[in-house]
């Protein structure tokens, strides 16, 4: 049985507790956030606290909070000598408190609290300091995920500079889509089959092979009519369309 203990439940620690919640093998003793939860039913019973001297022995620690808190609040933790992670793509391991035994639990997926995710189909990262931990770390993943990977911290980062480019920075130029076509009421439900092929096709094809479009068959006068079109919307989504467009002509 492994006991684990979660601190912080941003949309994260939300579902990875919700699916650790499910499994035999795994007992969720505590849940610390600094503001109170209203846990949905079934998370009822589980014991909370937002008093951090109330925080309970367990196994491991999961850190779920914003990056930029992890070093200061790992220091404020009152024990030592335990496997503490965090789950960010973009901190390395070592702004953890040396005072415990430092690692890193790393979902790679994008979280919403109002959407169900399957974790068997989320890559974990993990990383950790002794062997020991690493098996832990490596245990616990193996209990969610099909797919569990030891990565450093340094190409972890590189990983997470991956993903915002092909989930934050794509889903903004959803915004930008939406945006458009709202002005001329049409719903973005038009758009979505396109989306969903377009992902769907580096399955088998790469990313270079699956580029199409105006700027890839250097098709100038749609880019000039696109460009005019763009001289009516936010000034932002035609030097957008203008820097893709170059890009993709190289």
């Amino acid at each position: 049985m492994i006991n684990v203990v979660f601190l912080g439940f941003g949309n994260l620690n939300y579902h990875l507790c919700h699916a650790l919640n499910k499994l035999d093998g795994i007992n969720i003793k505590q849940v610390f956030n600094r503001n109170y939860i209203n846990f949905l039913s079934p998370l009822d019973g589980i014991q909370f606290t937002d008093k951090i001297s109330e925080i309970v022995d367990a196994d491991i620690y999961i850190i779920g909070i914003p990056d930029d808190a992890i070093s200061p609040f790992s220091e404020d933790l009152p024990f030592q000598n335990k496997l503490t992670v965090h789950t960010s793509g973009g901190v390395a391991m070592e702004n953890l408190s040396k005072k415990n035994r430092r690692g890193v639990f790393y979902p790679l997926q994008t979280f919403s609290k109002k959407r169900d995710v399957d974790f068997s189909n989320i890559p974990v990262c993990y990383e950790a300091e002794t062997p020991e931990d690493l098996e832990l770390l490596r245990k616990l993943g193996s209990l969610i995920s099909n797919t569990v990977v030891n990565i450093s911290s340094e190409k972890r980062e590189k990983l997470h500079l991956a993903a915002v480019f092909v989930n934050n920075f794509v889903n903004y130029l959803y915004g930008i889509g939406h945006d458009i076509l709202e002005k001329e009421d049409l719903s973005f439900n038009l758009l979505k089959p396109l989306i969903l092929e377009t992902a769907i096709k580096i399955e088998t094809l790469s990313p270079v092979e699956a580029q199409t479009g105006p700027a890839r068959r250097n098709d100038i006068k749609t880019i000039k009519k696109h460009l005019h079109l763009l001289d009516n919307e936010n000034p932002e989504y035609k030097k957008f369309y203008e820097q893709f467009t170059e890009a993709l002509k190289k």
